[in-house]
Order: C-alpha cells, then sequence, then structure tokens
C-alpha cells in the first residue's frame, strides 16, 4: 500500500491591491488550500480569485479563519471570550462556503490561522468552542489539528473527523507547539533542509523539536505558510522529496 499524505499551503491573504504570496504558483504544487475569510487577511474578490483556481487545481478547499486582526495579519494574540470566537469562526466559514459555492467548489476542511491557531494549540477548551462552532455550520467538516497539541486532543473528545497537521517551515518546541516567531530560527527557509526534514518526521511518525525530541504522533498533512518568501521553492522541494520517498501527495 502506498504511503500518501496531504500537502497544504495558507493562501488567499491578499488585500485589495496589497499582494501576499504566490497563490497560483502554489496551487499548482499543494493539494489543499487554506483560503483566508477577511478577517486576519483576504477580503471577496481574492477569496474567489483563489477558490476558483483551486477548483480548476482540483486542489481541496479549507477555511482559514483568524482572529479580526487585519492590522497585525491575526499574529497578535487577543482576549477575546469563547463565545465571541466561536461566533467569529461561524462568521467566517459561512463566508468561505458561500464563496466556494458560487465558484462550483465546496470547503471540506477548516484550520485556525495564526495566533488563534497558537492560542487553541495551548488551550483544549479553546479550540473545543473553535470546533463545535465550525461543526454547528458543517458536521462533515474536517477539522486540521496542530498535531499533539490541545487542538487535537479537543478534535479527538469531539469524535469529528480531523487531519493531525505538522509544519515545514516552522521550528517546534518540546511540547508540540511551535517556536514563537520573535525567536531566531522560528521560520525555517532553507527549502532543502525543510524538505528533508519533512520526510524525516512523516518516516517516523513524530515531530522532530529544535531541541532533538521526538513527538511520536499522528501526521496526515504538512503545511507550508504562503506568506513566505520562499513558500514555492520550499512547497516544491517538499512535494518531490516525499515522492523521491514513495509518499504520495494527495488531498486529506
Amino acid at each position: 500500500m502506498t504511503l500518501s499524505i496531504d500537502l497544504n499551503a495558507d493562501m488567499g491573504e491578499s488585500f485589495g491591491p496589497w499582494p501576499m504570496g504566490n497563490d497560483a504558483a502554489l496551487l499548482k504544487i499543494i493539494s489543499s488550500a487554506n483560503i483566508a475569510c477577511g478577517f486576519h487577511a483576504g477580503d471577496p474578490d481574492h477569496m474567489a480569485r483563489v477558490m476558483r483556481l483551486a477548483v480548476e487545481n482540483g486542489v481541496g478547499i479549507g477555511a482559514h479563519p483568524g482572529l479580526m486582526d487585519l492590522q497585525g495579519f491575526g499574529r497578535r494574540r487577543m482576549q477575546v471570550p469563547n463565545e465571541t470566537l466561536g461566533n467569529w469562526v461561524r462568521y467566517q466559514l459561512g463566508a468561505a462556503r458561500a464563496m466556494a459555492a458560487s465558484v462550483g467548489g465546496k470547503v471540506r476542511h477548516l484550520k485556525l490561522h495564526g495566533a488563534l491557531g497558537n492560542m487553541t494549540s495551548e488551550d483544549e477548551t479553546m479550540a473545543r468552542a473553535c470546533y463545535e462552532a465550525a461543526l454547528d455550520v458543517d458536521p462533515d467538516l474536517t477539522i486540521m489539528v496542530i498535531a499533539a497539541t490541545a487542538q487535537q486532543l479537543a478534535a479527538e473528545k469531539l469524535g469529528c473527523a480531523f487531519a493531525a497537521e505538522v509544519f515545514a517551515d516552522r521550528a517546534y518546541n518540546d511540547d508540540a507547539t511551535l517556536v514563537d516567531r520573535s525567536r531566531p530560527g522560528a521560520v525555517i527557509h532553507d527549502a532543502a533542509f525543510g524538505a528533508e526534514r519533512i520526510v524525516k518526521m512523516v518516516k517516523a511518525g513524530a515531530i522532530l523539536c529544535d531541541s532533538g525530541k521526538q513527538i511520536p504522533t499522528r501526521i496526515d498533512t504538512i503545511c507550508v505558510h504562503g506568506d513566505n518568501a520562499e513558500a514555492v521553492a520550499l512547497s516544491t522541494a517538499v512535494r518531490r522529496a516525499l515522492e523521491d520517498a514513495g509518499i504520495a501527495v494527495r488531498p486529506i
């Protein structure tokens, strides 16, 4: 049986005349797209354009809701009641579903963005509030979780379909959370190193932390951040390395 894995990227993060990332190029490489819903980045025009390209390229469409923080790109932690976070998720998922339907597609999965993703990887109650909100809208949705964190615990307890995610372009702490972007080496820019590292993770079935620690985990999908300047080179290198290792790239 051929081992397979999903390769995803965060995208649709351009806003008005301000471009962010090379979505068109990435959509020829990846198998799933996490598309910004307008709170942390993106707008209706960019959502429609990227979703249309995803449909044309046979790439799975996912909603990528974040905190209401355009200026901070959703990467600033905010103190928001869980009930409000749930409503923010419902609102953004609803917009994504409507836009996907308009271009002949369907939202298949959901992945939390930025600070919201990081906070929910540490706080199971917060993660559950966000995931329950999404599943209220679509019970068949696959939830993309940061592997081996509170996000995965929340999804497992909810009994929903989920995909455990590891990152090709981010360094890890010993608790499977991501190293803060303010620290040196938190973001990986070397495509060859990132590709080699991710193949090792998939083969080992484990997260490789900066300290050398290995955290055994289920791995269903690999992320490359679309706003990384090296995103196209890194995703190309990751896909090639996976396929050279006999690992097929397929949507979740």
